[in-house]
């Protein structure tokens, strides 16, 4: 069994929790960031072949935008995916990987002269996925749903938690919550607290904004999804 630091936003982190407890590890949550839906945004389906969802909140957010639910989704991840059926999209795809996985799926699924693509998305993305379908033909109109306001502070269990030595390993899934959490235990004292906890990443851009904190081990998953992070993880405890 291991404590487990989960760095995702709130709603994710709650179903990744479920499933590391299935494993019989505990968890402790530190948000580093804030999902703020923008509110009063229409969307217009005229004309689309399919929406893009590059995270569950994107699919969160346009659940909560619109009550259409028969347009093509293409997803980033089996975990997006998910998320998209569980919110009622009858005609879902995954791309199984990252931003790349999803425009070569894309690319490979369909026609650009079928019709625009929506994207939804944050207020700041990562990765070239407008740029690369575009160069492919497809015209992609990005609709930004919620903005990803990354955390100011460590909540006060972490800390103690940190200072306890208390964490076995942490969980990162994106850069940007990669050096949120590099810069909020820098500012509070605890970076040397990282010593002994694996950090577990999804990508290895995701491990490269990790480098300035000397962390035990990085482990970087196969694939960018879920299930190879968790991989990654169960390989870690297997050599405790």
């Amino acid at each position: 069994m291991m404590r487990i630091l989960l760095t995702r936003p709130r709603a994710d982190a709650v179903e990744l929790a479920a499933e590391l407890a299935r494993r019989g590890h505990e968890t402790l949550l530190q948000p580093l960031m804030e999902i703020e839906p923008r509110t009063g945004v229409t969307i217009d389906f005229s004309d689309a072949q399919a929406v893009l969802a590059t995270s569950a909140n994107g699919v969160r957010a346009i659940a909560a935008a619109t009550s259409a639910r028969e347009i093509a989704l293409y997803a980033v991840g089996d975990a997006t995916a998910r998320a998209a059926r569980a919110v009622g999209f009858t005609r879902v795809v995954s791309a199984a990987g990252d931003v790349n996985a999803l425009a070569r799926r894309v690319t490979d699924d369909l026609d650009p002269t079928a019709g625009r693509l929506i994207h939804v998305a944050a207020s700041e993305i990562a990765g070239e996925l407008q740029a690369d379908l575009g160069r492919q033909g497809f015209t992609v109109e990005r609709v930004t749903l919620y903005t990803a306001k990354p955390a100011t502070t460590l909540a006060g269990e972490v800390k103690t938690a940190l200072r306890n030595n208390e964490i076995d390993a942490a969980l990162f899934f994106s850069p940007r919550t990669a050096r949120t959490f590099a810069k909020l235990t820098t500012e509070a004292g605890l970076v040397s607290s990282c010593r002994l906890i694996v950090a577990v990443c999804l990508s290895a851009a995701v491990a490269g904004a990790l480098q300035a904190v000397p962390w035990r081990l990085i482990a970087v998953a196969v694939r960018p999804d879920q299930a190879a992070l968790l991989t990654a993880l169960d390989v870690f405890q297997e050599r405790r």
